[in-house]
């Protein structure tokens, strides 16, 4: 099979079709309005996204609360959110009814910007701290992460991703360092809970098997004490917690998993792979890896940062260029038993419609994301977030930025 008939070919996740191998992954663009609405700009980034054809689609982190978040224009999903959010959901599904589209959903914790919300945290870590969280706060979180599911369904997406990763309040309880002596700290049990409770409590809640949850985790954080590491002050890969928390959530109903690693704030070039250190990447396909090997067949892998990869212009020594691009390589990954679907992100801003263009033979025309990172700079300077290198738009937003507040460096050279 050809790397265009494995990208094309559908999977099921749950009990969804999903009419390809392509995930687009959730990139927040702080672009909604000031009750944390979509904007009409929001709209059409995403009628966009669907008219490019990728199986299945992520709506970009959207807090549970407004009390502490991370972006000051962030999308927010309480009960005032509702009928916005339905209105969203009709309209960019018009443009492609055959496209899933699940709700990322998220708490910031010790990530909310205290310029504008309140910041918390389970377990005051260096550079970030915060106000520590009461077990009855963690109680009410949970209680706002359920509402946010039902919402979510009933404003007609097709299931939610539970997010587990990248330093906000899902990791930072899951993580070894969170020793602290509470209900959600210390033992894998406590740390679980938040978890494992909140899967259990939404299944009842929502009461569809139709309905799709699953969760984008860091099976690495990549600092002592993060998940995915030996203790609290080791910085040594130890997979046996991230194993256990994948395995638990499969039996509360998880029907797929987003693979990822890092800490944003704190492991950039682990997350989003840095373009000089491109075989990072690899790291990635390691831990996809590790979670299908541990995971029932039909549930669905994700694999992520194959942005860096492109058309082979990557860096990436001792493969050929075409052996190495983007669709090559993600085609392999599938047919290989590391993946089941690729996920793009920059790559998302760069070509939403991909592809579609990959589908109608027009790879020619596909552009590839150059993995310049400035919109990674934007998005860290609180502006709107798109492609510098083919949006013009942005590229003019991005020279603006510079001008108020200074240019930003966030990649190493």
């Amino acid at each position: 099979m050809g790397y265009k008939e494995t990208l094309l070919n559908g999977i099921r996740i749950g009990g969804r079709e999903c009419p390809n191998r392509f995930f687009m992954q959730a990139m927040e663009c702080n672009d909604e309005d000031e009750s944390g609405n979509p904007s009409e700009t929001t709209a059409r980034r995403y009628e966009e996204l669907f008219r490019g054809e990728a199986g299945l689609i992520s709506l970009e982190a959207i807090s549970i609360t407004r009390e502490s978040r991370s972006r000051d224009n962030q999308l927010t999903i309480m009960g005032s959110n509702k009928e916005p959010l339905k209105q969203f959901v009709s309209r960019v599904k018009a443009a492609n009814p055959k496209s899933l589209f699940i709700f990322q959903l998220t708490h910031s914790g010790e990530l909310s910007n205290p310029a504008f919300s309140r910041r918390v945290t389970v377990k005051p870590l260096f550079g970030y701290g915060g106000e520590l969280l009461s077990e009855a706060e963690v109680d009410g979180i949970i209680d706002g992460f359920v509402l946010a599911a039902q919402i979510a369904h009933d404003a007609g997406a097709d299931g939610i991703d539970m997010k587990l990763c990248h330093g906000y309040l899902g990791s930072q309880i899951l993580r070894p360092y969170n020793d602290r002596k509470w209900k959600y700290g210390g033992p894998w049990e406590n740390r679980s809970r938040f978890a494992f409770e909140l899967y259990e409590r939404i299944a009842k809640a929502v009461n569809d098997k139709d309905f799709l949850i699953g969760s984008k985790v860091s099976a690495w954080e990549g600092f002592p004490g993060g998940f995915g590491t030996a203790g609290v002050r080791s910085p040594v890969i130890d997979l046996k917690e991230p194993i256990a928390l994948l395995k638990g959530l499969e039996e509360r109903g998880a029907q797929f998993f987003i693979q990822s690693a890092g800490s944003p704030s704190i492991t950039i070039s682990l997350t989003q792979v840095d373009r000089n250190v491109p075989y990072f990447a690899y790291l990635h396909q390691t831990f996809a890896k590790a979670f299908k090997d541990n995971l029932k067949p039909e549930t669905v892998v994700i694999g992520s940062n194959f942005s860096v990869f492109r058309n082979g212009k990557n860096k990436l020594c001792a493969v050929s260029p075409e052996e190495s691009s983007l669709l090559q390589f993600g085609a392999a990954c599938i047919e290989d038993g590391v993946t089941d679907m690729i996920g793009l992100g920059r790559q998302s801003f760069a070509d939403p419609q991909l592809p579609r263009k990959l589908r109608e033979g027009r790879e020619s025309e596909i552009k590839y994301c150059t993995v310049c990172d400035n919109c990674l700079e934007l998005l860290i300077q609180q502006s709107k977030v798109g492609c510098c290198t083919y949006d013009r738009r942005y590229t003019d937003i991005l020279v603006q930025t510079r001008k108020e507040k200074g240019a930003l460096k966030v990649a190493h050279t």
